[in-house]
Parts: C-alpha cells; sequence; structure tokens
C-alpha cells in the first residue's frame, strides 16, 4: 500500500498550493517509505508515497500515460492486471510492471465507467490534463482508506488519512466505499451495485463447500502477488488458520508468472503477538507446526503495550476503545515483522462479518432486539460524563437515527421470513459499520494488523482475502441455516476446510484477539485515572465528572459491560476515558455544542 494526497480546482498561482500538497504527503509518509513523487498540473497537484511491493524497479508514481494527458496516483493493488494488460495491450502503451497502471488504459478506454472490471483493494485520484478534469473512486468494501474535504477556496482536497487534510480542509469526511467522483458530473456517486435487493435473483442460493473452498484459495492465491518478501498473520484462530494454510499451500511458486517459476521466497513466515503465555500463543504455535510455516511468537509486555498508545492513538486517528486494544499489539507486531525485510502480510479479519460468527447473528435477544447489537448499553458508556454535557449530546437519539438510516438501506427482500429479513439486516450493518471499522483499523495498524493504520505506521501492507467482494458477494445470501449447521458458528467455512486445519482447533471456542486484559493492566489504569481526574486542569474534566469517576473506580463491576464482548468489561471504560485524555491533550479540539 502507499498514501495519496491531491488538490484539485486550482485557479491562480500555484507555488503556495505546492508546498501545501507536499506538507500533505509529508505526513502520510509512514504509509510508503520507499518513494516520493509529485505531479502539477493545470488545476490540479497529485502526491504519492510509496510503498513496493509490485513492480520495485519501475512503478514509482504518480504514473503517467505515455502522451502525458492522464496522470494517476493509487493506494492499492489490482490483483488482475496481467488480464487486463493482455486485454489492453493493442490499445495502450504500458511504461511500467504496476498492476495499478491498468487504471489509466482503462480509463483511457471507457472514461469513468471502467471500475467493475477491476478485481483488487484501491483508492486513487486521476487527472486528465488533456480534459481538465479529475476522477476519485474506491473500492467495493472500503479496505483502502480515502478522505477528502474543501477549504475556503474551494480546493477539493483528497488524502489517505485525515492527518493529511487537518489544518487545511475546513470539511472533510469518509469517501464512502464503491463511490466515486467525477469533476464533469459535480456529485459522488455508488459505483458499485449488486442484486442483493432481488428475492428471484437469491431466493435459490445453495452454498457449495468446494465452490466456496476453491473462492477462497482463488482469493489468497490472487493475493500472494509481491515481488518482495511476506508473511501471514497467524493467532490461532480459524480464520487466520485457513487464510495462512492456503498461503502455504501456494508459497513455493510464483504466482506472477501462473505458478511457472520458484518463488523469489518459497519459506512462508507466519507471526503472532500476545502477553507471554496466551493461550492464542499455544494454539498459533501447533497450527504453524502443522502447516509447516516458520513461525515467530512475540511476547509483549503490559507496560510496554501502555506506552505504545499515545502513538497508536495518533495513527488509528480515533480514540475508541475497540480500536485502541486491538491495534496496540499489532502496532507492536508490524514493527518486528517489517524489521525482518517482510513488507506485506495476509490476514484473516472478515471472515466473521459475513460467516456469522459473531453471538448477534443467532443469539435471539441480541438478533431480534432494537439497534446496533454490539452497543446495546449505551447508558453505561455515557455514565461518568457531566450531566449537563450528557444533556447535551443526547447520544440515544443520535445512535438510534444513526441505526434508522443504515438500516433502512440493507437490502431486504420481500419473500423472507421475518427471522431471515433481521439476520439480513444484521448482515448489512456489520458490513456497513462493523467491518468497515475492522478494515480501517488495520489500515492504521500496518495496512496489515487489525490492520491498515497500524501496519502501515511501520510501512507494512495487509491484505485481506475473506474481503474480497466476490467472497463476500458470494456468502451474503447463503441461506443461515448453512452458516451454522447443528448449532455451529461458521460451519460452513468450518466444514470446508477441515482437512487443513487441525482437527482440535478446527473447533476451538472463538477468543477475541490479542487478549490484553491482566489484573496488573486494570490496577496501572486505574492509578492512571485517578491521577488524572485530580488534576482539575486536565482537560478532560470539562467533559468528566470526577466523583462519577472515583465512585466507578471503587467498584467497577458494578457498571455492567459498555460494549459487547468477552473483554470489554469495566476496564475498558477506564481505558476510553485516559484515551479521551490523551486526544484532548494532543490535539486540542475545539468541541462545539
Amino acid at each position: 500500500m502507499c498514501g495519496i494526497t491531491a488538490i484539485f480546482n486550482i485557479h491562480g498561482d500555484m507555488s503556495a498550493l505546492r508546498k501545501q500538497a507536499l506538507e500533505m504527503s509529508k505526513r502520510i509518509r509512514h504509509r510508503g517509505p520507499d518513494w516520493s513523487g509529485i505531479y502539477q498540473g493545470k488545476s490540479a497537484i497529485l502526491a504519492h508515497e510509496r510503498l513496493s511491493i509490485v513492480d520495485p524497479a519501475s512503478g514509482k508514481q504518480p504514473l503517467i500515460s505515455p502522451d502525458g494527458k492522464q496522470i494517476l496516483c493509487v493506494n492499492g493493488e489490482i490483483y488482475n492486471h496481467r488480464e487486463l494488460r493482455q486485454r489492453l495491450k493493442d490499445k495502450y502503451e504500458f511504461q511500467t510492471g504496476s498492476d495499478c497502471e491498468v487504471i489509466l488504459a482503462l480509463y483511457r478506454e471507457k472514461g469513468p465507467e471502467f471500475l467493475e472490471e477491476l478485481n483488487g483493494i484501491f483508492a486513487f485520484a486521476l487527472y486528465d490534463e488533456e480534459k481538465d478534469l479529475f476522477l476519485i473512486a474506491r473500492d467495493p468494501i472500503g479496505v483502502i482508506p480515502l478522505y477528502f474535504g474543501y477549504d475556503n477556496e474551494g480546493h477539493l482536497l483528497v488524502s489517505s488519512e485525515l492527518k493529511g487534510l487537518e489544518g487545511f480542509a475546513v470539511h472533510y469526511e469518509v469517501f464512502k466505499p464503491g463511490y466515486l467522483f467525477y469533476s464533469p458530473e459535480n456529485e459522488i456517486r455508488q459505483w458499485y451495485h449488486r442484486d442483493w435487493n432481488s428475492y428471484e435473483a437469491v431466493q435459490s442460493n445453495p452454498a457449495d463447500e468446494k465452490e466456496l473452498r476453491e473462492a477462497l484459495e482463488a482469493a489468497v492465491q490472487r493475493q500472494l502477488m509481491s515481488d518482495v518478501p511476506y508473511g501471514v498473520l497467524l493467532s490461532g484462530g480459524l480464520d487466520s488458520s485457513i487464510t495462512s494454510a492456503i498461503a502455504k499451500k501456494y508459497a513455493a511458486k510464483r504466482i506472477e508468472d501462473d505458478s511457472r517459476s520458484d518463488a523469489w521466497w518459497p519459506q512462508l513466515h507466519s507471526f503472532a503477538i500476545g502477553l507471554k503465555g496466551a493461550p492464542d500463543l499455544v494454539a498459533a504455535r501447533k497450527v504453524a507446526e502443522a502447516i509447516g510455516t516458520i513461525h515467530h511468537e512475540v511476547n509483549y509486555t503490559i507496560q510496554e503495550g501502555l506506552d505504545a498508545i499515545s502513538d497508536v492513538i495518533y495513527h488509528i486517528e480515533t480514540y475508541d476503545v475497540t480500536t485502541v486494544r486491538p491495534s496496540t499489539p499489532m502496532y507492536l507486531l508490524a514493527r518486528v515483522i517489517k524489521s525482518m525485510g517482510i513488507k506485506m502480510v495476509l490476514s484473516g479479519e472478515g471472515a466473521d462479518e459475513i460467516f456469522g460468527g459473531y453471538p448477534w447473528f443467532y443469539r435471539e435477544d441480541l438478533l431480534m432486539g432494537n439497534g446496533f447489537p454490539w452497543s446495546k448499553n449505551i447508558s453505561v458508556r455515557q455514565c461518568l460524563l457531566h450531566d449537563d454535557f450528557i444533556k447535551k449530546l443526547d447520544l440515544e437519539e443520535y445512535v438510534s437515527k444513526r441505526y434508522i438510516e443504515s438500516v433502512k438501506q440493507a437490502p431486504i427482500l420481500e419473500g423472507e421470513s421475518q427471522e431471515e429479513k433481521r439476520r439480513r439486516e444484521i448482515s448489512y450493518l456489520n458490513l456497513k459499520w462493523f467491518m468497515a471499522t475492522l478494515l480501517d483499523r488495520m489500515d492504521r495498524t500496518s495496512r496489515a494488523c487489525g490492520l491498515d493504520r497500524t501496519s502501515m505506521y511501520s510501512g507494512l501492507e495487509a491484505r485481506v482475502p475473506f474481503a474480497d467482494h466476490r467472497i463476500m458477494e458470494y456468502v451474503f445470501n447463503v441461506p443461515w441455516e448453512m452458516k451454522r449447521r447443528n448449532g455451529v458458528e461458521k460451519s460452513l467455512l468450518r466444514d470446508a476446510f477441515k482437512d487443513i486445519v487441525p482437527h482440535e482447533l478446527l473447533y476451538r471456542k472463538k477468543s477475541p484477539y490479542p487478549k490484553t486484559y491482566n489484573p496488573a493492566y486494570e490496577k496501572i489504569l486505574s492509578e492512571r485515572l485517578t491521577g488524572i481526574v485530580n488534576n482539575k486542569n486536565n482537560p478532560i474534566n470539562e467533559f468528566v465528572d470526577g466523583r462519577k469517576v472515583m465512585k466507578f473506580l471503587k467498584a467497577p463491576n458494578e457498571y455492567g459491560k459498555p460494549w459487547f464482548g468477552q473483554l470489554m468489561t469495566a476496564v475498558q471504560l477506564t481505558a476510553y476515558m485516559l484515551q479521551f485524555e490523551y486526544w484532548l491533550e494532543e490535539y486540542k479540539p475545539e468541541i462545539i455544542m
């Protein structure tokens, strides 16, 4: 992966804006430490920070068409680029071996209506110098992050991370997955459409274990496309065990020439992280022995995790505890992986969202309830705030509004039962909210570690085979009884790969990864929060009631679970307050109510 920034709609002197574009790009250079490039045109400036995975020798960006009329910056990978090159070779003279150059060729052939031909993950900005127009687009699932905004002069700004826009844009937002912006149309529109709303299209959609296996193996094989050393993230759970086993199956040959030659780095390395003695580490070790990877086990201490939190919050650009908690060990792991010369890893993220691995898919109280099933107890989350601030926030109203908006967008079928309708709504909510957060977390921690931000901080790319849109399209409409046969969640996935995962681990109880809770951890958090609320000058005291906090710290278990899950007990609320405090101190935001 890489980092892109761009400024469009420029009219007048460009010198100051070129400096701005360089500064915007510099802020996200951790995403692409291998090369920096910039292009200045009539009314646009595009900048790129490169992490070279495919064609390190000639694939630097911005990419420019042979006649110099179209310029492109891309963050992503196009897995079917060789097939597209073959089709387009008589129409376009390719300048590099970059997988992303096919975007230029397709644009010249079809204008903006080519995105359905791409099999990959991407976010890009394309400038047509000849026609003085531009195109911005993002992949269907949102594996690759992208943000855009406007300044006071009407310039449109684009960046892979929010920090690239900070201080320059007066308004900014997420560029939605599966959407494009084509400047002649002057509006953002959806380009990715599927027939999930058609009952006739999906009413008889039987799942075939053999077909599923072939599809997932093909997705993993495609994503092994790399001209640099790569590895796999192996937690010891079902999903990462499957992706690791498939990767091992194909690692000996080069994907780039259809497995005709030996791989440049045929030995597959697997990686796991955890506190010393964590059960996940034991399980990961057993899987690695069974499939034959060179396994690396990384231990970290509670103090090392706490020391890393400030860096993690900066790079993931949020203080949300459900994101910070798993991102912290993955941030540490990404640094270790990159230090070994590995620049890309595969992850097993995404399977729970499409195969129904979470309790709200099958527990009736969660399934048939009203609201986001993973966020039932809003009152506990705001119980430490000042009463007047709670009234101003009106958090229940906000969450309810967003929930209703989201449910209305779910692809409901008229011929379904009420239970199946609800399950379809839950599946859609998982893709729109839960998985989107998970993928963005990946990008922020290593572009591979829970993932994009924490991995990309270290210049490590993470790929997610389960988020391949072909897999998601296939599984989304599979009948629930096939996804959970005999009361076993993800039974379709387990049965399809029962011969490659050790039997004792095939039905291992789901465990949140990585586990970080520890009594010593809780004690340190409590002491830190006590010190903060006792400091009357700390900015958090404008929002948090110190008396409520002290009462909470004396009996935290009486406050229930602010977040759903095994680990999301009251200790996470303490961590949440500490992370909020760091965010306030670091960014000094102006809170407008």
